[in-house]
């Protein structure tokens, strides 16, 4: 930062200069790639990248061996991921929805990438939202001396590749904690031949069917969370019928996955709720079905909306230990619950801290970009 404090002083120590877009740039928008020079995947004639305004690697759309920009670049989605700006490096072919801002003078891509990223631009409320060049043309871009450019680039880069390195060091450990728990959980919950018993959940616990509520019958926030088809909650109700600690499985839409819920809940038509009886334990019912996530998975009917069915729910299988002592049996789920809680509050911990701290980086990262496109603007003699 000193030395960007001294090139600003040096170099433009009254304010530095505000240009139209479209006068520092060449804009194009992007066309369609003839269809006898398309390749879905890259081959040894087509090398060309086609991108679209998707994000990241979604932004790639094919191959070709016509490059309709061949210089360093900065692409603006026109429509979908309106505004979302990404630097090209090397020659591609952009597609509708892409706006190509091609430098020339004084200014640099890559300066010019992280100005578009720090820019919010308004889209007409009517009609098809979408970005248009002489909409963009509008926006004014500080202009620095080059060498300030160049060293807000650095600064930049630097500060991007340093907030990807930590994301990618949490995921890898929140990833490594996930196997270890799993390694854990299905090593506790085999049993020797004679210390447990298979039994189906339609034999050991009262399965049950939620109750269809509306969309408009829900609140954005309340004490009982409504499940329907997703682990994430429909909404609040004002009701609840299904008590707290209790293991549910979703039949439809997000079909197989296992929940459970430590609050009172709403249970909704596309989940069944499975209440146990006093020789099983909800929670060790939720890591057996969790361990068998993936059969489960396997036995849902794939459709337009996948659904998974109640005789197949009954028919799944979980271990009972020592079946013919029901104190021992809750104690030895109780030891399997607790060593099993202990990783999966690990695992949470670590998934809720790893957005927070992606979030606060993140939000750093947009407070020093602010700052250092910032200039104060030429003040005119008079």
């Amino acid at each position: 930062m000193s030395k960007l404090e001294q090139l600003v002083n040096e170099l433009c120590p009254k304010g530095v200069e505000y240009e139209l877009l479209g006068n520092v740039c060449i804009l194009s928008a992007g066309g369609d790639v003839p269809k006898d020079r398309f390749s879905k995947e890259k081959t040894e004639n087509y090398t060309v990248p086609i991108y679209s305004n998707g994000i990241g690697d979604n932004a790639l759309y094919g191959y070709t061996d016509l490059a309709k920009i061949e210089k360093r670049c900065v692409t603006i989605a026109a429509r979908g991921t309106i505004g979302y700006p990404s630097l090209r490096k090397e020659s591609f072919y952009p597609i509708i929805r892409l706006i190509c801002a091609i430098p020339k003078g004084n200014i640099t891509a890559d300066f010019l990438y992280y100005v578009i990223e720090a820019t919010t631009f308004q889209v007409p409320t009517s009609g098809i939202p979408q970005l248009t060049i002489p909409m963009i043309s509008k926006y004014k871009v500080p202009m620095p001396p080059l060498p300030v450019q160049e060293e807000i680039v650095r600064i930049l880069d630097n500060f991007t590749e340093l907030t990807t390195e930590l994301t990618t060091e949490l995921a890898a450990e929140l990833a490594a904690r996930k196997k270890q728990y799993e390694y854990y959980r299905n090593s506790l919950l085999t049993f020797g031949d004679e210390e447990f018993e298979w039994k189906t959940l339609g034999a050991i616990t009262n399965l049950s069917r939620g109750v269809r509520v509306v969309r408009s019958q829900l609140n954005r926030q309340g004490k009982y969370p409504v499940y329907q088809n997703s682990m994430i909650p429909l909404g609040y109700f004002n009701q609840c019928n299904c008590q707290a600690q209790t293991t549910f499985i979703i039949s439809a839409g997000a079909a197989g996955s296992v929940g459970y819920s430590d609050v009172d809940f709403w249970a909704a038509d596309d989940c069944y709720c499975l209440v146990c009886p006093e020789n099983l334990d909800s929670r060790y019912l939720y890591h057996t079905l969790t361990n068998q996530q993936d059969y489960i998975f396997s036995q849902v009917r794939k459709a337009s909306v996948p659904r998974i069915g109640r005789d197949i729910v009954k028919r799944i299988k979980i271990p009972i230990p020592y079946p013919n002592d029901i104190d021992k049996s809750l104690k030895e789920q109780q030891r399997i619950v607790d060593i099993l809680d202990r990783f999966d509050t690990l695992c949470n911990d670590i998934s809720s801290g790893l957005p927070a701290e992606i979030e606060a980086r993140q939000q750093q990262y947009e407070y020093y970009r602010d700052k250092l496109l910032t200039f104060p603007k030429v003040k005119l003699e008079v």
